[in-house]
């Protein structure tokens, strides 16, 4: 193996472990900072930090782009890091960090619907993963929030849905949408844009900050998001994404909610009943069917392997 594939191997791991880690970090900042505030500002902070890097190393003339560019930009930023990421932040106080992330991986089946419906014909075996997908949430959604969730309420599980819905809509719109040519510099876009609607919308309800009441938790949780979430993985991603096949780097889909799922239940006492078990192993199959489906049409588009962090981790 030669060096560079090494390195994109690496790259992929940082991909696996990171993004399903995250899950779990947004688990310890909800438990004493406002949710979609927190979100935003973490958001906002990358996507500054982001556009300052992408400045320093590629010039400012990498940032340059159409007000078509930049608008379908921010609008994916309201989709992805704001609707998409922001319900799943207010989901986790009232599911477990395991359910969200299984309820979350669920998103390639969305896609494949949301195609659909625009008029793309899906495989058979694509059709039969979604069913299996959809038995799958019902499960879950029966089996209630987890135990080890901040709260219970039965919300919950309904946000993280409505959260991966936005998220799709945002992935089949990022196909079809004219955006910046620097990946770097449409993910600071959106993640800039998905800050600022976040906390918009964070003080709009009400929400505030006690700076005294936040926990050194909370606080390790929000860098970990803000500095491994949003910017090491997302430009992991990006470079795997150039050297290695997209069938590989689309394996991330199956091994994030396991990731999730392992560390919710090490280091947050998570525990799961057995419809939670069940459902979680039916998507986890029915995102195989549906991965390993798609990835054999030429047509398939980038949107499809992303998941509900995949630019804003």
């Amino acid at each position: 193996m030669s060096s560079k594939n090494w390195f994109a191997w690496a790259a992929l791991g940082v991909v696996y472990v990171v993004w399903g880690s995250t899950y779990l970090a947004i688990r310890f900042v909800v438990e004493s900072m406002p949710a979609l505030l927190s979100a935003g500002a973490r958001f906002l902070v990358a996507g500054v930090i982001l556009g300052a890097l992408v400045a320093l190393f590629a010039g400012v003339g990498a940032l340059r782009m159409t007000k078509a560019q930049f608008w379908s930009a921010a609008l994916i930023g309201f989709l992805l890091p704001a609707w998409g990421n922001g319900l799943v932040v207010l989901s986790e106080r009232h599911v477990s960090s395991g359910i969200a992330a299984l309820l979350v991986a669920s998103v390639p089946i969305y896609v494949v619907v949301l195609r659909r419906i625009l008029g793309e014909r899906p495989s058979r075996t694509t059709i039969a993963g979604v069913g299996i997908g959809l038995f799958g949430l019902t499960l879950l959604l029966l089996g209630g929030p987890g135990e080890g969730a901040h709260g219970s309420a039965w919300f919950g599980p309904w946000l993280t849905i409505l959260a991966a819905l936005g998220w799709s809509v945002g992935s089949v719109l990022s196909t079809r949408l004219p955006l910046p040519t620097n990946p770097f510099t449409l993910s600071a876009v959106e993640m800039t844009a998905g800050g600022v609607a976040l906390l918009g919308v964070g003080a709009a309800i009400g929400e505030e900050v006690d700076f005294a009441a936040i926990t050194a938790g909370s606080w390790a949780g929000w860098i970990y998001l803000v500095l491994f979430g949003s910017l090491l993985a997302f430009s992991s991603y990006v470079f795997v994404l150039g050297r290695l096949p997209v069938s590989t780097v689309s394996t991330y889909a199956y091994v994030n909610p396991v990731i999730a799922v392992l560390l919710g239940v090490l280091f947050a006492g998570e525990r799961f009943g057995p419809f939670q078990l069940a459902g979680g192993l039916v998507v986890l199959v029915a995102v195989v069917l549906v991965v390993r489906a798609e990835r054999a049409k030429v047509s398939v588009p980038s949107g499809i392997l992303e998941p509900c962090e995949a630019t804003t981790r």
